[in-house]
């Protein structure tokens, strides 16, 4: 198979299929929302030089205004953030030992190369001259190779590259973790198909019904605990699982979808995904960043940080962009006089007026301070992680090699009382970062098990729960070097049940109240990790850019809110696994 970062098959193939989709979603039709329904007072559309407001300093609003700085170099872009610090969850700190420095990640630690946000970042990062501060891990490392799940009270390995097909047989019919995943999958397409009228449910209610609950509670919550630290039984499938949603309610089962939609493909792109992939594969892709083309992950030699950092020194750098820290937003409205954005960050200052806003906070922070009602997304929800870092001078301590473990919602509470996410193994998951020799160890606490909580451990109880955790599942019971902990209170949105009904909810009342002045971004709306809030954060500002010629499909400016790609039915692209298949 030929790369999909080097050469023109890729670019042939979607250029064959960009016009002629295979297959279109149609729009599902909720009771109060019209794709057709009129603005309630459109703003005038000011034509000429823009002057934008940026709201939120995490890499979100960090990489939008970037964007805008690039594409309109004529635009006054005004970044306001409420804290001293810039990079949102984005926080990397540096510590002394003997030997060297170690360091700790509180957010996201590593990224993928993937496609199609993986690209947007690794842009990014060329354009910003950071590429020789990249570190990889191949995908022959043992991180890539290893990776477990804690269940009921020892690690399991998943099965994947590197293990002969008989060692992964004898793990799936002997693990208590994989009951029910064979019979369960081999049985998926012979299980009948939702109701046609059911428009969303959740993650675990979907792979209960295709495969059987054990996956559900073993397996798939263990992965949405690493990546949303959320319940299955809340989060949508339809927003999560879209393609798996697609196949079944197209071919009334996922494994039939598979072959009858996607007719012997790899898989399935969105439009707009198999869009970036094209434009950046006729560009000449990422090649730029070395050892890409071999990782399973990246970071930095002085960790995520380093985007976030170099983001702001290109910013403070560029003529046209203003930045004000500690300058909380606390109110967004209409201005009729000018016909653009009134901004208020404090009762001593008159409202700055913007000609336009792009609002990275939360959805939930931005319906408490915009004046036009959002009254869906007032209803999202967020959890709190305790991130506890712990770093020993024993190099050989871990008792197997490999990314980590993640802990499913039906292990034993007496295996799990500190109700424990998982545990990367940040020395197996990023070599090189660090210059001393030892075992470095991330736990994460608390996500959906801690909602309702008003009052969270203290950083010496946070690293006690994070020790016992490592005494239990890996009998590690040495005294950590060094040790860090943060609370990251409401930091990963949750996509529940009916998520793109709230955001279509909230496309129509933005488009409404701000007739396209106001455009949203970040990790509320199109994905919860750094690719993608990297990408949103790109879209919002391209689409701020070509407002005079015409947005995504031909969206009016005054229809724009960076949640205009709702309004539409998904087509979805095809991605061959070869390019000879493209000739079938």
């Amino acid at each position: 198979m030929r790369s999909l970062w080097r050469g023109s098959s890729l670019e042939a193939l979607l250029r064959r299929h960009h016009v002629a989709p295979t297959c279109a979603v149609s729009p599902l039709h909720h009771r109060g929302y019209s794709r057709s329904s009129p603005l309630a007072h459109p703003h005038r559309h000011i034509h000429g030089e823009k002057d934008i407001a940026v709201i939120g300093g995490g890499i979100t609003g960090l990489a939008s205004a970037f964007s805008l700085s690039r594409e309109l170099p004529e635009a006054r872009i005004t970044l306001y953030e409420a804290g001293s610090r810039m990079g949102g969850w984005v926080h990397t700190k540096q510590m002394n030992v003997a030997d060297g420095t170690v360091v700790f990640e509180q957010g996201p630690r590593t990224l993928r190369p993937g496609l199609p946000n993986g690209l947007v970042t690794l842009e990014m990062i060329s354009l910003l001259g950071i590429e020789d501060q990249v570190i990889t891990t191949s995908k022959d490392s043992v991180a890539a190779r290893n990776r477990f799940v804690y269940y009921p009270d020892h690690l399991v390995r998943m099965p994947g590259p590197g293990q002969s097909p008989l060692d992964m047989l004898g793990a799936l019919f002997s693990e208590p973790v994989f009951e029910g995943a064979v019979w369960g999958f081999m049985g998926e397409t012979f299980r009948p198909a939702r109701p046609r009228e059911v428009e969303d449910e959740s993650v675990g209610a979907f792979i209960s019904r295709r495969v059987g609950p054990a996956v559900a509670d073993n397996i798939v919550s263990a992965v949405f605990h690493g990546i949303y630290a959320g319940d299955v039984y809340q989060l949508s499938a339809s927003s999560l699982l879209p393609l798996q949603w697609l196949y079944e309610g197209r071919a009334g089962s996922i494994t039939a979808g598979f072959w009858t939609l996607g007719k012997g493909v790899q898989r399935l792109f969105e439009r707009r995904d198999a869009d970036i992939i094209w434009e950046y594969e006729s560009r000449g892709g990422a090649s730029g960043v070395p050892g890409i083309m071999d990782a399973s992950v990246f970071s930095f030699k002085r960790g995520i940080g380093t985007i976030s950092e170099a983001l702001e020194k290109a910013l403070r750098g560029a003529r046209n962009v203003s930045i004000k820290t500690q300058t909380a937003v606390k109110g967004i409205g209409p201005d009729p006089s000018s016909g653009g954005v009134s901004i208020t960050t404090d009762e001593k200052n008159p409202p700055a007026t913007h000609t336009h806003a792009l609002c990275t906070l939360s959805g939930r922070t931005l319906s408490e301070v915009s004046s036009v009602p959002l009254p869906s997304l007032a209803r999202m929800h967020a959890v709190t992680v305790m991130v506890v870092n712990l770093y020993f001078a024993n190099p050989a301590l871990l008792p197997a090699r490999g990314f980590g473990y993640l802990i499913p919602r039906s292990v034993p509470f007496e295996q799990n009382p500190e109700r424990a996410l998982g545990v990367v193994f940040d020395s197996d998951a990023c070599v090189g970062q660090d210059g001393p020799g030892g075992t470095k160890v991330t736990v994460m606490l608390g996500g959906h098990w801690w909602d309702g909580f008003d009052a969270f451990p203290d950083e010496d109880e946070a690293a006690a729960m994070a020790r016992r955790v490592l005494a239990r599942h890996l009998s590690i019971t040495d005294e950590p070097t060094l040790a860090h902990v943060g609370l990251q209170r409401d930091c990963i949105p949750q996509y529940a049940v009916g998520h793109e009904t709230r955001l279509r909810a909230a496309h129509e009342a933005l488009a409404a109240g701000f007739g396209g002045r106001v455009r949203v971004a970040g990790n509320s709306y199109g994905g919860v990790g750094l690719n993608d809030c990297v990408r949103s954060g790109r879209d919002a500002a391209r689409g701020l850019s070509r407002d005079e010629v015409g947005g995504e499909e031909g969206t009016p400016p005054e229809e724009r809110t960076g949640l205009e790609h709702l309004a539409r039915p998904r087509t979805w692209v095809p991605y061959f696994k070869s390019p000879s298949a493209a000739e079938t």
